[in-house]
C-alpha cells in the first residue's frame, strides 16, 4: 500500500514516492562522482521547531527546503540518512515527552512513521550516534554551501557524537543543488497544481477588488482562497500588494509598508502572490485598474510587458541562455517604450548604456520549486554579471529540459532611479522629459508567470487573464473573461 500526502476536500494528493525518486536521483549522481567513497552515508537535519523571540509562543513550521526534496516529511526536528552503496534510507524522529500527549496529541511510535514516509528504517534522535556507528561509514556527507540567491549558507547536520565520524561537508551541496534544478514528472504536478489554485486565487481577487479597498483586505482574500480551497498553509513569500505608486515598490508588503494603502481611483494594483502546496510554491503577479478600465498611458505599458513577455515565452527552449532572454525583454521595453515616445534615439544606443534597467532593475526571472527563488542559479564556477539589471539575475545558466523558473518582466518608474538617469548625460539624452512627467507617480506593471521548460519549448502553468480585453472584461464581471486565458502550452508565439 502505498503511502500519499492529502489534505482531502479536492486538494491533490501527492504520492511519497515523489520523495523515494529525489533520493535515488541524488544517490545516482553521487555514486558517479569519483570523490564518494564506499560506505559513504549522506545525512541532513530538518528543520527545527521554533518559538517567537523569547515567548513559548510557536511559529508555524515549514520544513527545511533540502530534507523536504529527500524525504517529504511534515514534523520537525528530525534527520534523515541515506546509505550511498546501498539506498536504504533511515528517518530519525524526535522521542517525544508523555506531555505531548496532554498538550499536542497522541505520541507515534516510529513503525508508524516509517510506514507513513516510506524510508526502510525510523529511529530516535538521540539513537543517531550508535545506529550510524554500526554501519561503519567511511564519510558522512553533509550538506554545507551558499544559496546564492539570499547568500546564506545551508544547515549542516551536527548531533552529540559527530565528532567521531569523518564527514565531508563539501561534496554533497552541489549534487543535490543540481537534482533540485530539474524537475521530476511528479513534483511537475504538484507545481501545477499550486499554480492552479493560486491563478483561480489570483482571479477572484481581481473580481473582488474595489476603489476604497484596503490593499490588506485583497491580500486576505488571496490568502483565504488558497486555503479554503487547496489547503495552503503557507504562501511562498509575504504578499506583494501595491496600489498606485506602491506598485513600482518591488518587495512592497513587508512590515515596513504591509500592504495597508487605500486603493484609491486610477490606480494601477500590482499584485505579486503565490500559494505553496507541500511545500512546492508558485510565483504569479497580476496587474490591472482598480477602477475596471485601463487609461491609454496604463494601456501602453501594460502592452510593453506583455509583449515582451510574448516574445520570451516564444524564444523559450532547452540550450537557451537565460540572461539572452533577460536582453531580449529590455530590447523589446525599449523599442515599446520609443513608440511610446517616451524614448528618443536608437534602441541600440540605449542598450550600450543599459538604459533598459533604468525601467527594469530586477531580474527577469528565476528557478521556482520548494523555494521560490529555487537552488541553482548559479552552478559553481559561474561569475555574477556586474551590470545593470544582470546583475540583479537570480539565474545565469542554460535552459534544461524540466526546469521551472519565472517569466516576470516589468516596467517601473522609480523616481530615485529616474532621477539617477536624468543626471547622467549618457542616459538623460534618450528620455523625453516632457512626456516622462505624466509617469511619475504611475507606480509600475509587472507580469509574471510560472512555466516549466519542455523538450521544444514551454509549458505555461499559471492561467490568469494577461490581455488588457480579458482584464477588463473580468473585472467588469464578464463570465467569458477567461476563456481566452488558458495555458499557453500549445499556443504558438
Amino acid at each position: 500500500m502505498r503511502s500519499y500526502f492529502w489534505l482531502g476536500n479536492g486538494t491533490l494528493k501527492v504520492p511519497l514516492a515523489l520523495f523515494a525518486l529525489n533520493r535515488k536521483r541524488l544517490l545516482e549522481r553521487l555514486r558517479a562522482s569519483k570523490d564518494v567513497q564506499k560506505n559513504s552515508i549522506v545525512l541532513l537535519q530538518g528543520g527545527e521547531e521554533l518559538q517567537r523571540y523569547c515567548t513559548d509562543t510557536g511559529i508555524i513550521f515549514r520544513q527545511e527546503s533540502f530534507f523536504h526534496w529527500a524525504f517529504g516529511v511534515t514534523e520537525a526536528d528530525c534527520y534523515g540518512a541515506i546509505d550511498v552503496d546501498t539506498g536504504k534510507s533511515i528517518l530519525f524522529v524526535p522521542k517525544l515527552p508523555e506531555s505531548y500527549a496532554v498538550w499536542m496529541g497522541k505520541i507515534q511510535p516510529p513503525e508508524y512513521f516509517r510506514k507513513k514516509y516510506e524510508v526502510d528504517e525510523v529511529h530516535y534522535t538521540a539513537e543517531i550516534s550508535s545506529v550510524l556507528v554500526s554501519r561503519k561509514p567511511s564519510f558522512l556527507l553533509t550538506l554545507r554551501g551558499v544559496n546564492t540567491d539570499s547568500g546564506n549558507v545551508s544547515k549542516e547536520a551536527s548531533f552529540e557524537g559527530i565528532s567521531q565520524f569523518q564527514v565531508n561537508n563539501t561534496i554533497l551541496h552541489p549534487e543535490i543543488v543540481e537534482c533540485r534544478v530539474v524537475k521530476t514528472d511528479l513534483e511537475l504536478e504538484v507545481l501545477r497544481y499550486s499554480n492552479r489554485i493560486s491563478s483561480e486565487a489570483h482571479k477572484e481577487v481581481m473580481k473582488a477588488a474595489k476603489v476604497g479597498m484596503k490593499e490588506y483586505e485583497l491580500e486576505s482574500l488571496f490568502l483565504h482562497y488558497c486555503y479554503k480551497r487547496g489547503g495552503m498553509r503557507h504562501t511562498s513569500y509575504t504578499c506583494i500588494c501595491g496600489s498606485g505608486d506602491n506598485s513600482s515598490v518591488l518587495h512592497y508588503g513587508h512590515a515596513g509598508a504591509p500592504n495597508d494603502k487605500t486603493i484609491a481611483d486610477g490606480d494601477l494594483c500590482l499584485f505579486d502572490m503565490g500559494g505553496e502546496y507541500y511545500c512546492y510554491g508558485s510565483d504569479i503577479t497580476c496587474t490591472f485598474p482598480a477602477n475596471g478600465k485601463f487609461t491609454a498611458d496604463q494601456k501602453a505599458i501594460y502592452e510593453a510587458v506583455l509583449h515582451s513577455s510574448r516574445a520570451v515565452m516564444k524564444a523559450v527552449k532547452p540550450g537557451v541562455h537565460w540572461p539572452d532572454m533577460h536582453r531580449l525583454a529590455d530590447r523589446v521595453h525599449l523599442e515599446e517604450l520609443t513608440k511610446f515616445g517616451l524614448l528618443k534615439g536608437n534602441v541600440d544606443d540605449m542598450v550600450k548604456v543599459h538604459l533598459g534597467a533604468i525601467f527594469m532593475p530586477h531580474g527577469l526571472g528565476h528557478l521556482l520549486g520548494i523555494d521560490v527563488h529555487d537552488v541553482g542559479g548559479y552552478p559553481e564556477g559561474t561569475e555574477r554579471s556586474g551590470k545593470p539589471g544582470l546583475k540583479s539575475l537570480r539565474i545565469a545558466r542554460d535552459l534544461q529540459e524540466g526546469m521551472v523558473l519565472t517569466i516576470e518582466p516589468g516596467i517601473y518608474f522609480i523616481d530615485h532611479v529616474l532621477d539617477q538617469a536624468l543626471a547622467d548625460p549618457a542616459q538623460s539624452c534618450f528620455i523625453n522629459n516632457d512626456v516622462l512627467q505624466r509617469f511619475r507617480g504611475f507606480g509600475g506593471v509587472r507580469i509574471e508567470d510560472d512555466i516549466a521548460v519542455t523538450a521544444t519549448g514551454m509549458e505555461l502553468l499559471t492561467c490568469v487573464p494577461r490581455t488588457v480585453e480579458e482584464i477588463e472584461n473580468l473585472l467588469a464581471g464578464n463570465k467569458d473573461a477567461t476563456k481566452s486565458a488558458e495555458p499557453l502550452a500549445s499556443q504558438q508565439f
